[in-house]
């Protein structure tokens, strides 16, 4: 033993300072490595759904109803299943319309009979439902999840029960109390939080939290109280991130894409990000610009907007538009490495015969109404931003920077994620991973130096992260915040990975077939199970059954897409949360659940609302297609917290040895 070794389980010996604790220590993490494995979820591309997501979390994508039908099959009606699954949904709201139904005015006693019997009932039933999600898991971990206040009651009747008669009395009269002393409302909420917190044991966010829908900032309010969960960062947190770090252009597109889907409020109720200086521009500049190519997507939510408030979103969407074309060409004449100065197409223009040249060819343009660029009193056109212009960036970008909701989401994202994760045999991405023509890993250049596939990946992550420390050199922190624009529309970047982002060809242009982005080589070749496995070998994942999972293209399962590529080797999972997506997809959304047994693809249909899930008991219609089952049930033996168990257990062997040689001698109690 060195003397590396000796110091490390001396340091050890301080947390078991005697054989006893050691060997304790070592019975419970073997025991452990032999209960079954976690279930962990995967999502993507939530895209602002608060309500649908919300509502999988606390579902548990459907999982709670199976179980609740497992385990009273024919014993309870349908009906009563369908109330006891929304009641652990929706405890608190459940909980006052069942009070309401009730409670009959004139008949007090023969109510509080009633409402008390149905208490002793549905806890009786919620105990038997938590008993069993809490099943694969030590007494240990499932004590560290229940609320304080309730922990040794909930405990006691996890492990005692009322077909046992030596104590049928002690469980009745714990139920019992819990009744009388009007406990009894706070302590369902509280055993249906650990049922949600129990039913999925890891959380895995494959990107694109923010845009299309109203609720980021709600999604990422309820992430910051979620026990365990992880995000893959996809293009859209990027842009995000790029706005809060102070990226002009990011603030740009996101305040675009947020008018473009009339999404205003994320920005203004969730992140007081004030709009009044931009329409109030709008107005000035753009009041007889009909704008009709900038009107917003309308979806079924806010299709109360009248004819006045689409407008001005038009002429809002039209100058933060415009602004946003000048700003990008800044940056991209800034940074020419990037080769992206033939996107400045802005400059392209030629306003007396109204096309614009690309690639050599003239398009003709639907209008060249660009009053900021055609100044008037001036011969020429100004692609720098005007006075007024470079006013109201000043004041957004302002308003972005101090916005503190907004930073404490960015840091939750930088703090529980990254551009990529390996876990237990799974690689999960956002997007792709940059290819060449052959499907080997494609060399891309990033302040002079190349970098390809796992490193080109890791640097992306420390680069972003740089853009948010105080101590990066100015000069990196400044490329670094232009890195997002990039990110989000480079033709390299793991996170866009096509030609180009045709936004321009599509708002002016006449031209549809200008409007084509062509996709980048990894989303040709995915379907080969050759190249998955190359790109696996690349991120050191091991094993027989390891695979890629991301999202970012939408699959069209309607059409009859399978979402399952490569022969199993890559799991494609957006299914189109977003109410923007159900045309194109057919559905509402996947969740990837791979528990003991194997991988579970569940395919969502669209969800109504949190309020008729409460009222009339809907739920989400989701079908379950088997991906993969394994030989044998999976233990945590097999996971990637077995292995860590394992060293654990070869460390604390390691110190029994030397507490028996007399290396390190045992503390005293």
């Amino acid at each position: 033993m060195n003397t590396t070794e000796e110091r490390y389980l001396s340091l050890l010996s301080h947390t078991y300072p005697t054989v006893a604790d050691a060997a304790a220590e070592i019975i419970n993490l073997e025991a452990i490595l032999h209960l079954p494995k976690g279930t962990e979820h995967f999502l993507a591309d939530l895209h602002g759904e608060h309500q649908a997501f919300i509502h999988i979390l606390k579902n548990a994508s459907g999982n709670i109803k199976r179980k609740v039908s497992e385990i009273f099959g024919n014993t309870i009606r349908e009906s009563e299943k369908k109330e006891l699954c929304t009641l652990i949904y929706y405890p608190e709201e459940k909980l006052e319309l069942i009070k309401a139904q009730r409670m009959r005015v004139g008949e007090e006693n023969t109510d509080t009979e009633e409402l008390d019997e149905w208490y002793r009932v549905t806890i009786n039933q919620l105990v038997r439902v938590c008993r069993d999600v809490s099943s694969k898991y030590t007494r240990s971990k499932v004590r560290k999840s229940l609320p304080e206040e309730f922990s040794y009651i909930i405990e006691e009747l996890l492990h005692e029960r009322s077909e046992d008669q030596n104590k049928a009395a002690y469980v009745a009269v714990i139920v019992d109390t819990i009744i009388s002393t009007g406990r009894a409302d706070d302590f369902i909420t509280a055993i249906c939080n650990v049922i949600h917190r129990l039913a999925i044991d890891q959380l895995h966010i494959l990107g694109d939290i923010f845009d299309r829908g109203p609720g980021a900032h709600i999604i990422l309010d309820t992430l910051r109280q979620y026990h365990s969960w992880d995000i893959q960062w996809g293009n859209h947190d990027i842009l995000w991130m790029g706005a809060a770090a102070g990226n002009d252009a990011c603030i740009c597109n996101v305040l675009r894409l947020s008018l473009r889907y009339a999404n205003l409020p994320t920005l203004e109720e969730g992140y007081g990000i004030n709009l009044v200086p931009l329409a109030t521009f709008a107005l000035e500049v753009y009041g007889d610009d009909p704008c009709e190519e900038f009107m917003p997507i309308i979806l079924k939510g806010d299709d109360n907007l009248d004819e006045k408030t689409r407008q001005l979103m038009a002429k809002m969407h039209k100058a933060i538009s415009v602004i946003q074309f000048k700003t990008e060409a800044a940056i991209f004449h800034r940074r020419p490495e990037w080769q992206m100065e033939d996107r400045c197409l802005l400059e392209n223009i030629d306003f007396n015969d109204q096309t614009c040249t690309i690639g050599g060819v003239k398009y003709q343009m639907k209008s060249c109404s660009f009053p900021t660029i055609m100044v008037e009193g001036s011969d020429k056109p100004q692609y720098d931003l005007t006075a007024e212009e470079k006013d109201l960036m000043q004041k957004l970008h302002h308003s972005f920077r101090v916005s503190e909701k907004l930073r404490k989401h960015i840091r939750t994202i930088l703090s529980h994620g990254c551009m990529y994760k390996v876990c237990n045999q799974n690689l999960l991405f956002h997007a792709s991973v940059p290819l060449n023509d052959d499907g080997t890993l494609k060399k891309v250049t990033i302040l002079g130096q190349e970098y390809a596939g796992l490193d080109l990946m890791k640097y992306i992550g420390q680069l972003i992260r740089s853009a948010f420390q105080n101590d990066t050199p100015t000069d990196l922190k400044t490329f670094a915040k232009d890195y997002f624009l990039y990110l989000w529309c480079g033709k390299d970047s793991p996170l866009f990975d096509k030609s180009k982002m045709a936004t321009f060809e599509r708002y002016f242009l006449t031209d549809k077939e200008t409007f084509h982005e062509e996709k980048g080589n990894y989303f040709k070749l995915r379907d080969s199970q050759e190249v998955c496995d190359r790109i696996l070998d690349a991120f050191k994942v091991k094993g027989k059954t390891r695979h890629i999972i991301n999202g970012h293209v939408p699959v069209h399962a309607g059409a009859g897409e399978n979402p399952i590529k490569a022969g199993g080797r890559l799991m494609v999972i957006d299914g189109g949360f977003s109410e923007a997506y159900h045309k194109e997809t057919g559905i509402a959304g996947y969740t990837l659940v791979y528990h003991s047994r194997g991988f579970q693809l569940v395919q969502h249909e669209p969800f109504t609302s949190a309020r008729d899930a409460i009222l009339r008991g809907t739920d989400i219609k989701s079908t379950t297609q088997i991906v993969e089952m394994s030989a044998h049930r999976m233990l945590v033996a097999d996971t990637d917290k077995g292995e860590e168990l394992r060293a654990q257990i070869k460390e604390l062997k390691d110190l029994l040895w030397a507490y028996r040689h007399g290396i390190i001698t045992e503390k005293q109690k």
